[in-house]
Formats: C-alpha cells, sequence, structure tokens
C-alpha cells in the first residue's frame, strides 16, 4: 500500500536520513515529499544531494525549496555569500564541496533550480518549506522567497487560541485554505518538543536535525512517526549548527 511520507529539514544529515527510510521502511510505492533545507550543517551536504538526487530516480519524490538551499544555491551559481549564512551552517557546505569535480557540481545545480517553492495534493494538504502571508493562498503570494523564509504562518498557528473553530470570523483566513498545511524551517525544539507539532492544521515536521534533535519521517494519513537518532550523536566529532 503506497504512503506519502513528509521528512522534515536533514541539513546534510546523510546519515539520518539513511537511519530513518530504513526505520520507515520507505518502498518504491511510497510518495516522499522532502520539506527543504537539506543542507548547512552537518558535513554531508553534498553527499546529501547526491543521494536525493538518485533517490528522485527511482522513487516518487517531491523536493521542496528551503532557504538554506536558496543560499548554497546562490553561492554554487553566482558566487554569492554572506557571513551570515557562513556563520549559519554555510561554511560547512562550503568546506564539504572543496573536492567536488565540475560535472557534480552542475548536477547539484540543476537539482537547487528545480526544487518547487510548495505542493498542494488533490486532499487540499499543503506542503512547504516555511508559510506564506497573502490571505488568499499560496496561489495568489506576492513574494515567493516567503514560501523558504516566512516565520508567521507558524507563529500565528502556535499563537492561535485552540478553542477558535475555523467557523469563528476571527479565525485566521490563511489557514482556511487548506485540509492540512506541513513546514519545516522553525525547529520544534525551540518549544521543547522533539516530535511533529500540530496547532490549528499546520503540522511543524522540523524535530532540529541540525542541532540536537532527530530527523523525522510522518505519515501524513495515519500520523504514524519514524525518527532517527538524535543527529549529533551520528556526527560525534561535529558541531552542526549548534
Amino acid at each position: 500500500m503506497s504512503r506519502t511520507l513528509v521528512i522534515g529539514d536533514i541539513h546534510g544529515g546523510l546519515r539520518a536520513l539513511h537511519q530513518v527510510m530504513e526505520r520507515a521502511k520507505v518502498s518504491l510505492e511510497d510518495h516522499l515529499i522532502f520539506l527543504g533545507d537539506y543542507v548547512d550543517g552537518w558535513s554531508e551536504a553534498p553527499q546529501t544531494i547526491d543521494f536525493l538526487i538518485q533517490l528522485g530516480k527511482n522513487h516518487q519524490c517531491t523536493f521542496i525549496r528551503g532557504n538554506h538551499d536558496e543560499l548554497a544555491c546562490d553561492w554554487l551559481t553566482k558566487e554569492k555569500s554572506n557571513d551570515s549564512w557562513l556563520h549559519h551552517g554555510g561554511q560547512v557546505t562550503v568546506d564539504a564541496y572543496k573536492n567536488y569535480s565540475e560535472a557534480a557540481l552542475s548536477l547539484h545545480k540543476a537539482f537547487y533550480e528545480s526544487l518547487e517553492n510548495y505542493y498542494l495534493d488533490k486532499n487540499d494538504r499543503l506542503f512547504l518549506h516555511a508559510g506564506f502571508t497573502n490571505m488568499h493562498g499560496v496561489e495568489q503570494e506576492y513574494f515567493p522567497k516567503l514560501f523558504y523564509w516566512d516565520r508567521t504562518l507558524w507563529e500565528m498557528a502556535l499563537s492561535l487560541d485552540p478553542n477558535l473553530s475555523p467557523q469563528d470570523q476571527n479565525y485566521p483566513k490563511r489557514l482556511r485554505h487548506y485540509k492540512e498545511i506541513y513546514v519545516g524551517h522553525t525547529p520544534v525544539t525551540r518549544i521543547g518538543a522533539t516530535v511533529p507539532v500540530n496547532r490549528a492544521n499546520v503540522w511543524n515536521v522540523d524535530t532540529g536535525a541540525a542541532f540536537k534533535g532527530p530527523l523525522s519521517i510522518m505519515d501524513v494519513d495515519t500520523k504514524e512517526l519514524w525518527q532517527s537518532d538524535p543527529v549529533h550523536l551520528l556526527y560525534p566529532k561535529e558541531n552542526g549548527r549548534n
């Protein structure tokens, strides 16, 4: 039986991705939706991209663009860099790419540029890295960069009165368009959680793999969850984004 599996932010933690995919028993029948931020953190950023490129050849995969993916793409394709990016995981990615051939870099550039800003399935479930701000939904978003930079959607969901129903006139219009919304970008470890967190109809699947949390895969239909070991334990000689 096919499953729709959503995967949180990886941040170069390829060992965690291998581990959690094995634990979830991922098969060729599954649809894998990756929420972005494949790089910047642990030392296997380019190897993670290699793996995802190959995975996409044999599996049904949807690859969403994360803000760190855009930053890495800008560095690879335009030689754009900044101290903030380097400090927040970019330097590890730069170092990891030092021995990559031009042919390999060309494949990676094409992968980064092919990433999707969001995915909306036939059941009105929206998948994107960060959020959006237009009250009419993602199709009318004025600023596409918000799909992978915005934090207000998740902040709004966290602050929403749990007793407020979608029928209430004060219920946020942004949330009414979709049955469920799946995001990453803001680690749930910031609110003391290590598993995906649901507020209103928003699910945050970033369980802090870039720091000291695990990497998570969730079945969006059953909400069954699989997690890797805390990623920092898989890279004991590295700091990640800690």
